[in-house]
């Protein structure tokens, strides 16, 4: 059974999903909202699985009359609603935008989370490339601005690919055809999509606070997909690994490896879930 409730916050009303019984772990993305962990949730059995959708996303609406999508901001709605679900310390499972979230959460409310496991954050400041980063980060706005969804979700997919560095040799490809990816060349005119618009800009802009993670009581794992060697993701997730002094931790498949088919690039949801349990403990 899932049980669906909503936290009125000064901000925005949170919605989330409560199932199972066992001690709390939350699984946190952005800007993707509690959907995209529809296959891995039910095989945590022995788990309270907490799912939420971040302010401004999903059905979580704001009533703070802004658009950005900020750790920050984040990390208060969670602990307001690791309050409301009896406080913690909780285990925390957090993927791309929820793991830098899941950083912030440690940083400000320490006593929040037992163990954070940070799947792949998007940390650009902690790349040697981190200039080359950010402007391999404009390229894909750009092209969204310009020709709409499907030419920004191509760029962003050629982006996050990419093996190694953004060096010269990136930038000087051609602009990716959206058919060759499967995503429509028509414009609809929109341009308030969360991952590609600057609305989630704040996420990858993010420093962690390293001395304060460090010398945190909260254990934190940090994550990275066996099949993104060298891409944009494993390369902020080794960074950060390195700058915490401990390796990262190897989960099956990909960024997404824990999402089933329905999700399109489908993972390996039963083996993630396992890796999960035995890094939880």
């Amino acid at each position: 059974m899932t049980q669906t409730h909503t936290l009125e916050t000064p901000g925005a009303d949170l919605v989330y999903d409560v199932r199972g019984d066992g001690p709390i772990l939350l699984l946190i993305g952005q800007p993707m909202a509690a959907e995209g962990f529809s296959s891995l949730a039910p095989l945590l059995p022995d788990r309270t699985v907490v799912t939420y959708d971040p302010r401004g996303l999903g059905r979580s609406k704001r009533k703070d009359g802004r658009d950005d999508l900020t750790p920050q901001d984040q990390a208060e709605d969670l602990h307001l609603l690791i309050e409301k679900l009896g406080g913690g310390p909780v285990d925390v499972f957090g993927s791309s935008g929820g793991a830098v979230t899941g950083l912030e959460l440690v940083t400000r409310f320490p006593g929040d989370v037992r163990t954070l496991v940070a799947h792949e954050p998007p940390l650009s400041t902690i790349l040697p490339d981190a200039e080359g980063a950010d402007r391999a980060r404009a390229g894909f706005f750009e092209a969204y601005q310009k020709g709409g969804w499907g030419a920004g979700m191509a760029a962003f997919i050629v982006m996050t690919s990419w093996q190694g560095e953004f060096t010269e040799a990136y930038f000087a490809q051609p602009a990716p055809d959206p058919a060759a990816f499967g995503m429509p060349a028509t414009d609809d005119g929109t341009r308030d999509d969360p991952l590609l618009s600057q609305r989630s800009w704040a996420v990858s802009d993010y420093r962690p606070d390293i001395a304060a993670l460090t010398h945190s009581d909260t254990r934190i794992v940090v994550a990275v997909g066996e099949e993104s060697a060298g891409t944009y993701t494993a390369r902020t997730a080794q960074a950060l690994a390195t700058k915490l002094g401990q390796e990262a931790t190897v989960f099956p498949s990909h960024h997404g490896g824990f999402m089933g088919g329905e999700h399109g690039y489908a993972g390996k949801p039963e083996e993630f879930a396992l890796t999960l349990r035995e890094v939880l403990g």
